[in-house]
């Protein structure tokens, strides 16, 4: 099995962080770069795997070199420093004089268990996200995460963007390399951005966990919850531990209830169609060299950011409302489908506490 060969400060606990920065299944790639959450710390790791002509280690060394810190946003700036470090261990395994000195240079202070730092405060709906967060992740993907992100998926972007905002449980399936699946997470929680104030205070948050394997299990169990990637098929079996189950683009759940909300509807193409319709706007302003500042990240972020807040900011209004009905015109004004959104309507009413009174029960007068 996997074992932590050496670390600072020694004193720490780094129980089962050598099977989170090191994938199941990686021995059949060369590198990777795995995101992965321990305690209250994130993590970053960079694998790599050499042939060697070594019985002992049967024709193959295989490390990891990673670094953990109480925020995720900042850990991209030492990829670079992680990859050269992993060939040096691979090839001159037992000098670790650099890393020695990087942990010299970067250490600070960990979060005890009991405390909660600052950066762990559920970060996904507050507004910062977009200046603090959002922009750091982008530039560790050459292409932009984001934009790889809808690529994928599609229209199907729209059924994860429903799960996101009611914080369901979404397990996403790969098999290795891990890194840009990890990128999936991070877009998936990027989908739920709300920045209206006073939002959000008794909602579970949207936690990113990003790499998770069979050592997680107990933990996931507890979780309300969650975002993470996995390349262990045994997770598929284990459905109590998850409402969402993504395996490449297929999007699936068990849970009845949410079968619904797999189903595309008009309204869903619909802004599906202007998300593109956007995109290329932008790119042609980026053509003609009107518009160089902007790009596609900050268009799609800003895209669900607005469509977010314009539905939530009418649940409240209507919500304060006298006689706090919420008709069909109020769901097409939120751009959802009166039908089609029907049950993602009432899960979300159910999810944030939001006192409204539904009449959209007929299908014959929408």
């Amino acid at each position: 099995g996997n074992m932590v060969e050496w670390c600072l400060p020694q004193d720490i606990d780094l129980e089962g962080v050598e099977f989170k920065s090191m994938a199941s299944g990686s021995h059949k790639i060369q590198s990777d770069f795995i995101y992965f959450r321990k305690g209250l710390c994130f993590g970053l790791a960079c694998f790599a795997n050499m042939p060697v002509e070594s019985e002992l280690e049967r024709g193959a060394r295989m490390k990891s070199v990673g670094i953990l810190s109480p925020s995720y946003t900042l850990l991209y700036r030492y990829m670079h420093f992680l990859e050269n470090q992993v060939r040096h261990q691979l090839e001159m395994p037992g000098h670790y004089s650099h890393l020695e000195a990087f942990y010299d240079d970067k250490k600070g202070v960990l979060p005890d268990s009991k405390g909660t730092p600052s950066s762990q405060q559920p970060v996904h709906w507050l507004p910062s996200i977009h200046r603090y967060m959002y922009p750091e992740m982008k530039i560790t993907h050459p292409a932009g995460c984001m934009s790889q992100f809808i690529k994928f998926f599609g229209e199907q972007i729209l059924v994860l963007w429903k799960f996101a905002l009611l914080r369901k449980r979404i397990l996403i399936f790969s098999p290795p390399p891990v890194g840009v699946v990890c990128y999936r997470v991070y877009c998936c929680c990027c989908l739920a951005n709300v920045s209206l104030p006073g939002l959000g205070g008794t909602v579970p948050e949207s936690k990113p966990f990003f790499y998770v394997n069979v050592a997680d299990i107990e933990m996931l169990e507890t979780e309300v919850s969650y975002v993470a990637c996995t390349t262990e098929k045994i997770f598929e079996q284990k459905r109590d531990l998850y409402d969402v189950y993504v395996d490449n683009q297929n999007v699936k759940t068990h849970h009845e209830h949410l079968q619904p909300l797999l189903k595309i509807n008009n309204a869903d193409k619909e802004k599906y169609r202007r998300l593109n319709d956007q995109r290329q706007m932008l790119m042609y302003s980026q053509e003609v060299g009107e518009d160089c500042n902007s790009c596609e990240e900050d268009l799609f972020i800003l895209f669900f950011m607005e469509q977010n807040n314009r539905i939530f900011q009418t649940l409240m209004e209507v919500s304060a409302s006298q006689d706090k009905t919420l008709t069909a015109d109020h769901a097409r004004g939120m751009g959802l489908d009166p039908q089609g959104d029907r049950s993602f309507l009432m899960d979300l009413l159910e999810v944030y506490g939001i006192d409204v009174m539904l009449v959209i029960d007929n299908p014959c007068c929408t």
